[in-house]
């Protein structure tokens, strides 16, 4: 008989579940219970500290200072990170060739690189030229790690005095980390990396190699970077044997070379001189009576006749001879470029003349321009308004927004994958996609639409709805896509990252200017793509030939069917005429182009050919500040007409491909006479024509002679020395 009050194993099973539920329970009882104890006792500890009244307001404050601190802080890192890129290559020799550089005719036009001079080491400097860097441009430098927060303040404490900039609150190591890593762009995002970099610099290399380097790199006016290059140019003076008046007045330069050059303003540099002196004074390096003698005999310069050289090209080109010269074991060089310094003078003068006369009207203060011949050769190069106040070039390392002057890659994609022709009819109207949640609807710039139009109409009077309509395959058009533009437009030679979406056919990707005339120069060769390149040979100072583009430049390749260019160049060849560059049109010259003009007037442009040359021309800000409703047929047009105009005299015209009446004649009868000032301004001056016919045609042949002769080559005992304009090694 079974006991009643026995238990089954089933039974002692349940007992251990609920025993262990029990301990569970109770675990978990005790453990919330003790955590509620104690947060009951660190709250009863924390009410010692509460404040009321106004200390609250301090704390809360404090408090919210802290939190917003730690965000900015992660803010300003994730912005810096991509500087710090820059540091991962070898920045330190980025300079170790010895470049000089000459025009197409073989005419030195400037040096760029290191000289042998500049390995002076900081110890062997003048005492009283380090003194006076110091004493003007950072004299809490050794003080400091990168930043100087007190010098800050006061520089901002003398702005606000002054209502006007007359302090500048960067360290010399701020300034090299710009000059080493960044570029001259006034903005928020360079002014952090910046800071950053120059805490980096400061704890990976010492303070008197961040002073030696600073004085080697920093621009000194003249096309001369670094002392030892401004002290020949304008003592002829080695560094070590400048007196403290010249020491001075190469001090002065740091803050403005441009301004206070004194090859170009002696008075002023004197008196920048006079202020350094009294900084030295000031800052205790040296007393009064010690500087008198510099005050009373201030520093006599050389006499230089020849005008500054075409430094943005200059910046470029010598990019360009780093790439090819890693080849070479020799590092003194000497290159021949591809700029010609006739046209490049005319394209400055022209984007000069154009922003001095309507700059201010317009609100618009930097231009640049690139010139392009049937080859690819680099004839012209404007990369700012004035070198030295930036040495930016918006020419090369800009990216600006190209609006509708991206266009024609648009045509051309869409007529070279469907075959259409400047005929071919299409819709302009509403049109609208939907993009991140909203509504995308590009409208025309006269703010109507036309109705049924041709390519033709489309392109010439830049209606905004057709490329659009082009890519999304609206109006039973085929559809374009991004896929086969980005190929027409690589195809082309546009090199820059782009981003793939319906805006992109308004321009909305930014390009340089550079790309924009090798882009369109695919329309002056006929369809092929243009290699650009600044550099025809390179060769070591005996003057073997190292490089020759000719022989080493990819030969073109074909970027647009015949048909495609056909089309397209008829529609371009009448945006000058009754389209919207009409200030562009040239007397007697056929040429073709497009205008562009981006949102909020921020960039205007032109960019346009003839069958000799293309060009790119930009007005805008460097800041991306609105101009004055700056379109690209206004003064992008007009300094493209007046330098073109001024190119295309006394030489050989060649047509533009496949157009109609490539080089139509206009009567003197039929050219309207004008009479404002604009049209005053684009009256080019004559380029005379130097040499008579038979003069030329000899020197063609001198020239073929000399160049099918064997390179001279100097007797070992003169290696070394000076020979013409030319450094031997």
């Amino acid at each position: 008989m079974r006991d009643p009050f026995g238990s089954s194993n089933k039974d002692k099973g349940w007992n251990k579940l609920l025993d262990i539920d029990s301990w569970i329970d109770s675990s978990l009882y005790n453990m919330f219970s003790g955590a509620s104890e104690s947060w009951e006792s660190i709250t009863i500890f924390f009410r010692r500290f509460r404040v009321t009244g106004f200390p609250r307001f301090l704390v809360e404050i404090f408090d919210e200072g802290i939190t917003l601190g730690l965000i900015g802080s992660i803010v300003m890192l994730a912005l810096a990170l991509p500087a710090f890129e820059e540091t991962q290559r070898d920045w330190r020799n980025q300079d170790d060739y010895s470049v000089l550089f000459l025009d197409r005719y073989g005419k030195e036009i400037g040096r760029r690189g290191i000289r042998k001079n500049d390995a002076e080491e900081l110890d062997s400097l003048p005492d009283h030229f380090i003194k006076a860097v110091l004493a003007t441009e950072d004299r809490r430098f050794f003080d400091h790690w990168g930043i100087d927060f007190p010098g800050l303040f006061r520089a901002m404490t003398e702005n606000i005095k002054a209502n006007s900039v007359v302090q500048g609150g960067s360290t010399i190591t701020q300034q090299l980390a710009k000059n080493l890593f960044l570029t001259n762009e006034r903005t928020l995002e360079r002014k952090i990396k910046e800071a950053f970099l120059s805490t980096w610099l400061e704890f990976n290399i010492s303070k008197k190699e961040i002073l030696k380097l600073y004085i080697d790199r920093a621009y000194m006016g003249g096309g001369n970077f670094g002392v030892a290059a401004a002290s020949q140019y304008y003592f002829e003076k080695n560094i070590k044997d400048v007196n403290l008046a010249e020491a001075a007045m190469l001090a002065g330069l740091y803050k403005a070379p441009g301004k206070y050059a004194p090859h170009i303003n002696l008075p002023a540099a004197r008196a920048r001189a006079n202020e350094v002196l009294t900084n030295m004074v000031q800052a205790g390096f040296m007393t009064e009576g010690q500087v008198i003698g510099a005050r009373r005999d201030p520093a006599q310069i050389v006499e230089r006749l020849d005008v500054e050289g075409p430094n943005y090209f200059m910046d470029w080109a010598y990019d360009e001879v780093r790439r090819i010269a890693v080849k070479f074991p020799m590092r003194n060089l000497v290159v021949k470029s591809t700029v010609d310094m006739d046209l490049q003078r005319a394209a400055e003068d022209s984007v000069e003349s154009h922003l001095r006369q309507f700059g201010s009207s317009y609100r618009v203060r930097d231009a640049a321009m690139v010139v392009l011949d049937h080859t690819g050769a680099v004839r012209a190069m404007v990369g700012g308004r004035d070198y030295a106040q930036s040495q930016f070039n918006r020419a090369s390392s800009s990216r600006r927004q190209p609006g509708s002057s991206f266009k024609p890659y648009v045509y051309s994609s869409a007529i070279e994958h469907f075959g259409y022709d400047e005929n071919t009819k299409v819709t302009d109207g509403p049109v609208c996609v939907v993009r991140f949640g909203r509504n995308w609807c590009p409208r025309n710039y006269s703010g109507g639409h036309r109705g049924r139009i041709t390519l033709t109409i489309g392109l010439v009077k830049s209606i905004n709805t057709i490329p659009v309509k082009l890519y999304l395959g609206r109006d039973n058009l085929k559809q374009l896509g991004g896929d086969r533009l980005v190929d027409t437009v690589r195809k082309m030679g546009i090199t820059s990252d782009l981003v793939v979406n319906p805006p992109m056919v308004l321009g909305a990707n930014g390009l340089s200017v550079l790309e924009m005339a090798r882009g369109y120069g695919t329309f002056m060769t006929g369809g092929n793509k243009v290699n650009s390149h600044g550099i025809l040979q390179i060769s070591d100072p005996l003057g073997t030939v190292l490089y020759d583009a000719r022989k080493e430049l990819p030969k073109p390749e074909r970027a647009l069917k015949v048909s495609t260019v056909t089309v397209m160049n008829r529609i371009l060849a009448q945006v000058p005429e009754w389209g919207t560059g009409r200030r562009a049109a040239l007397d007697g010259i056929r040429a073709g182009g497009k205008t562009g003009t981006t949102q909020a007037y921020r960039d205007a442009w032109f960019v346009g050919f003839t069958g000799n040359y293309v060009a790119a021309v930009w007005f805008g800000n460097d800041n991306y500040q609105s101009t004055n409703r700056l379109t690209g047929g206004r003064l992008p047009a007009m300094t493209w007409k007046k330098f073109m105009t001024y190119a295309h005299q006394n030489i050989e015209l060649r047509p533009i491909p496949y157009i109609d009446n490539p080089l139509p004649g206009k009567s003197e009868e039929a050219t309207t006479a004008v009479s404002s000032a604009s049209d005053e301004l684009q009256r080019p001056p004559s380029r005379p024509k130097l040499l008579t016919d038979n003069a030329e045609e000899a020197l063609r042949r001198i020239e073929e002679k000399l160049r099918r002769a064997k390179p001279l080559k100097l007797a070992p005992e003169l290696a070394g020395t000076t020979v013409g304009s030319q450094v031997t090694q």
